[in-house]
């Protein structure tokens, strides 16, 4: 019976295409279900044997603590160059879309305070 190994979504397609690549490397029986064509479906990878299943976890638990250790080398390289950026580059960068946010958030707090102001 088919179990399965990995959810994909939000995941990057490099990042699952290396883990497809680790599966094959490791004659690792799976297949793909995709999100579908409106994303409602679950898109994962799932394993045909299921006496496979501890190898697969194995070998991703490896690949993302691998992921994991590159992901923060980089952030610190960034960080020390002073190229990682920062919510206000954020800000700059968008200043419209910051601004509507910003409105947004207002107008949920006013409507979801102004009962209680109403009170007293």
């Amino acid at each position: 019976m088919a179990v399965q190994l990995f959810i994909l979504r939000g995941v990057p397609e490099e990042e699952a295409d290396e883990i497809c690549a680790i599966l094959d490397e490791n004659n690792i029986d799976y297949y793909e279900t995709p999100a579908g064509s409106w994303g409602m479906s679950m898109p994962a990878l799932w394993l045909k044997d299921e006496t496979q299943l501890d190898q697969a976890k194995q070998l991703l638990d490896e690949y993302q603590q691998q992921r994991q250790t590159q992901a923060h080398a980089e952030y610190e390289a960034l960080k020390r160059q002073g190229k990682q950026r920062r919510v206000i580059d954020l800000i700059k960068e968008h200043p419209l879309r910051f601004l509507l946010y910003l409105v947004l958030i207002a107008v949920v707090a006013y409507f979801s305070i102004s009962p209680f102001l109403r009170l007293g």
